[in-house]
């Protein structure tokens, strides 16, 4: 079984949905393709957790969510895309960020992003996708995404999310969890969850400790007729390629694209998602124009 995984569950006979990823190699694979500083690897790996999860919220093969957020900080902020499928994607406005340590001498990713917007955009294959948008609360991402679901979604939603970096700057531990009231959760189920939630440890306890997403839940639901539906592999994976580059080179206006053919020199495109490089020599240009 491939260890990085989410589970899609529910309890109290319908009440609550519920979902939990652990997903140390994808966000270390972000890592690498961004050469990212520790307090950035945390903001875009809980993002990447968070969307693997909403994303899987979505129905349709071609559904795309996107979290977008746009901060004050030194990072700026970043922008992340996920399937209804757990492959992942993403990258921060900028890699290098060093700031101290926050009150609890943890990663400040607040300190980071700063105040600003986080904007959830899904796309469903309709004319229009649907946007929410709201004020960042702490920029803490978890907090963020809870008030996010609160106001633009109206589901109540309690959201965890975890990035434990290592002393060398890799990614030691990676995971989370959303767990959501649906319309008809009773009063009495609501304060069971609250008080299952205060009692839990944080994520990257819960992980380094050897949890799997279904211990996870167990903590948080386990005394409420927990039912796991189904386990989903994540992954980060782009899906650029050659020729999706080629046809944004061809879709450039003619006389910049001239333009560059008459310096002479090849082109190299490189993908904001994943950082591969895309080198075009002069002739295939050419080609291009004439296409």
């Amino acid at each position: 079984m491939n260890k990085e995984y989410m589970v899609r569950a529910t309890a109290a006979n319908g009440q609550i949905r519920a979902f939990a990823l652990t997903g140390r190699e994808m966000v270390e694979t972000a890592r690498v393709a961004h050469n990212t500083a520790p307090v950035v690897t945390a903001a875009l790996g809980r993002s990447l957790v968070a969307a693997a999860m909403m994303g899987s919220m979505m129905k349709g093969d071609e559904d795309l969510l996107t979290i977008h957020i746009q901060g004050t900080g030194p990072m700026g902020g970043l922008n992340v895309t996920a399937d209804s499928k757990g492959h992942v994607k993403g990258y921060p406005f900028q890699a290098q960020v060093d700031i101290p340590a926050n009150a609890q001498g943890k990663l400040d990713v607040g300190g980071a992003i700063g105040e600003g917007n986080l904007v959830v955009i899904k796309d469903l294959g309709l004319k229009d996708p649907y946007v929410g948008q709201t004020v960042l609360q702490t920029g803490e991402i978890a907090e963020d995404l809870t008030y996010y679901f609160a106001t633009s979604e109206q589901v109540p939603s309690s959201v965890g999310l975890g990035v434990l970096v290592d002393t060398d700057c890799t990614v030691r531990q990676a995971g989370g969890f959303i767990i959501q009231l649906m319309p008809d959760v009773t009063d009495e189920v609501i304060d069971q969850l609250e008080a299952s939630i205060s009692k839990v440890k944080s994520v990257t306890e819960m992980l380094e400790e050897g949890h799997t997403p279904e211990d996870i839940l167990k903590e948080l639901l386990g005394k409420m007729q927990l039912e796991i539906l189904d386990t989903l592999p994540v992954k980060f994976q782009c899906d650029c390629t050659e020729e999706k580059v080629l046809s944004a080179i061809a879709s450039i206006d003619r006389k910049d694209l001239q333009s560059i053919i008459d310096d002479g020199e090849p082109i190299e495109v490189r993908c904001q998602f994943c950082n591969k490089n895309y080198k075009f020599e002069v002739e295939k240009l050419k080609e291009i124009m004439k296409g």
